[in-house]
C-alpha cells in the first residue's frame, strides 16, 4: 500500500470517527418505496404548480403561499405549506412528485410519479372556467395517457403495465362543480337539477373516468370525497352566518355526494377485476377537526389566516400583509383551502386513520402492504 493510499484511508477513518452518523448511514440499507410512483389527478386541493403555467386567476405562485413550505417559497400549492399528497409521498418513501407542466417531459423526471391536478378543475369541464384556463379532468387523464405511452416506449409494454398497476393514483376533484358551477347557477343548472340529481350526475361522471383509468391499467386508486365547504370562510361571509356557524345547506350537498360516491366506489371495486379502490370521506375527517379543534391545537376555527373581510372570506389572499403570523393556529389558510397543519392531519388519516377513520374499506397503508382490514 503506497503512502497516498494510506493517507486517504486515515482521512476517511477520521471523518467516520468524528461523524459516526455517516458510518451508520453507510451501514443502513436503503429502504425501497412502498409503491413505485404516485400519480395525482384533481383540483386546487392537490395542485402542486400546474396553474403557474396557465392564464388564470387561480394561481398560488406568490407569497404568502408557500411561506411555510420546505423551501419557504411559493410553488403553486394552495396552502401555506404542504398539501396532502406531499405528506403521503413521504409515507410511501417517494419524493414530492412534480406537476405535469413543471417538468421536462423526460421519463427520468416522471419515474416517481406526476401531479396533473389543476386549480379550478371540476368533474364538469365548464366548472371554474370563469377563473381562466385550467386543465379539466378529462384533459388530465389524457395527459396521463401520454405519460403512459412514454413509459411504454422507454421500458417496454410489460414493464410499463406492471409499473402503472402497482403505482398509487390519488383523485381529489368535485368541489369546484359546486363553488364555480352549481352555487353560481351556471347555465341555469339549479332549475335543471335538484342537489341530489346534480350529485348523481357528478358521481356517475367520475365513475366513468375511474373506469377509463382502469382501462389504462391503473389498479390502485384513492378517491377523495368533498370537504365541508359550507364551513369555508367564503360562504360564512357570503351567507352572513353568526358565531362561525357553517352553512348547512351547502354542507348537505357535500354529505350527499360523499354518500353516493362511497357507494359507487364499493360497486366499482366489485365490478373491476384486481381493482383496489378506497374512498376517503374528507367531510368526516374535517368535521372531526372542527368539532375537536382544542384537541388538535387550533385556536381559530372559522376565520382564515389570509384574506380580507369578515372571516377573511370576502377576498382572496393576495399579499403577505393580509396573512396571520402563525398559520398553525388556524384551520383555514384562505377562503377555501386548509392550512398545512390540517393537510397533515388529513393525510395521516388517509394513511392509517391515525386521528379518525375516514377511508373505506381500508387505509392507504393497508393497500400498499396488501392487507385490508
Amino acid at each position: 500500500m503506497d503512502s497516498k493510499t494510506i493517507t486517504i484511508s486515515i482521512l476517511l477513518s477520521l471523518i467516520l470517527l468524528c461523524n459516526p452518523s455517516i458510518a451508520q448511514q453507510q451501514q443502513q440499507p436503503v429502504t425501497p418505496p412502498l409503491a413505485p410512483a404516485l400519480f395525482v389527478i384533481g383540483d386546487s386541493s392537490v395542485d402542486s404548480g400546474t396553474n403557474n403555467f396557465l392564464g388564470t386567476f387561480a394561481r398560488a405562485d406568490r407569497l404568502p403561499y408557500g411561506r411555510d413550505f420546505d423551501t419557504h417559497q411559493p410553488t403553486g400549492r394552495f396552502s401555506n405549506g404542504r398539501i396532502p399528497v406531499d405528506f403521503l409521498a413521504l409515507r410511501l418513501g417517494l419524493p414530492f412528485v412534480p406537476s405535469y407542466l413543471g417538468q421536462t417531459g423526460n421519463v427520468e423526471d416522471m419515474i416517481h410519479g406526476v401531479n396533473y391536478a389543476s386549480a379550478g378543475a371540476g368533474i364538469i369541464a365548464l366548472s371554474g372556467s370563469e377563473l381562466g384556463q385550467h386543465i379539466s379532468l378529462t384533459q388530465q387523464i389524457q395527459q396521463f395517457t401520454d405519460t403512459y405511452q412514454q413509459f411504454i416506449l422507454s421500458m417496454g409494454e410489460d414493464a410499463a403495465t406492471a409499473f402503472i398497476s402497482n403505482s398509487i393514483f390519488y383523485i381529489s376533484i368535485g368541489i369546484n362543480d359546486y363553488i364555480h358551477y352549481y352555487l353560481l347557477n351556471v347555465s341555469n343548472v339549479n332549475n335543471v337539477y335538484l342537489p341530489w340529481h346534480f350529485n348523481q350526475l357528478l358521481a356517475f361522471s367520475l365513475r366513468r373516468e375511474i373506469k377509463n383509468l382502469y382501462n389504462l391499467n391503473v389498479r390502485k386508486m384513492v378517491v377523495m370525497g368533498l370537504a365541508p365547504i359550507g364551513c369555508a370562510p367564503r360562504y360564512m361571509w357570503e351567507y352572513g352566518t353568526e358565531n362561525g356557524d357553517c352553512v348547512e345547506p351547502i354542507n348537505d350537498m357535500s354529505v350527499e355526494f360523499n354518500f353516493l360516491m362511497r357507494y359507487v366506489v364499493e360497486k366499482l371495486a366489485e365490478e373491476l377485476p384486481d381493482a383496489n379502490i378506497i374512498f376517503c370521506d374528507v367531510y368526516e375527517g374535517s368535521m372531526d377537526i372542527l368539532n375537536n379543534h382544542d384537541r388538535y391545537g387550533f385556536n381559530v376555527t372559522s376565520e382564515a389566516c389570509c384574506g380580507f373581510g369578515k372571516y377573511k372570506g370576502w377576498f382572496m389572499c393576495l399579499s403577505p400583509e393580509m396573512a396571520c403570523s402563525n398559520a398553525s393556529n388556524y384551520i383555514w389558510w384562505d377562503q377555501f383551502h386548509p392550512t398545512d397543519t390540517v393537510n397533515g392531519i388529513l393525510a395521516a388519516n388517509i394513511w392509517n386513520g391515525e386521528h379518525t377513520k375516514m377511508c373505506y374499506p381500508m387505509h392507504l397503508q393497508d393497500m400498499v402492504i396488501q392487507k385490508a382490514k
